[in-house]
């Protein structure tokens, strides 16, 4: 038996040397956001070749408490964004 679980989705990803990353979209099965403050992509994998999957992903867990769209660590965003800031792996969505 499969479990549906209703999660935003990740619908673009400028980080190009990340594993997951596929001509702009992530096939992670979820990601991870934040540390409790700063809203960096705490699923950010690097190494030679990008994944073969063809899955969606879609945001597991977010731990940054001060962002508008966390609820219970939980993004209530529709969707979110991913890209670099100050070299690091960031959701673009976070609002405060």
């Amino acid at each position: 038996m499969k479990m549906g679980i209703d999660m935003p989705k990740v619908m673009k990803c400028s980080v190009r040397k990340c594993a997951y990353n596929n001509e702009g979209t992530c096939h992670a099965r979820a990601v991870t956001i934040g540390d409790g403050t700063v809203p960096h992509c705490d699923t950010v994998f690097q190494c030679g070749s990008h994944c073969k999957s063809k899955n969606s992903a879609g945001v597991g867990a977010c731990k940054v408490s001060g962002c508008t769209h966390n609820v219970d660590f939980e993004c209530q965003a529709r969707s979110i964004a991913v890209g670099i800031s100050h070299g690091r792996a960031m959701c673009k969505t976070f609002t405060t």
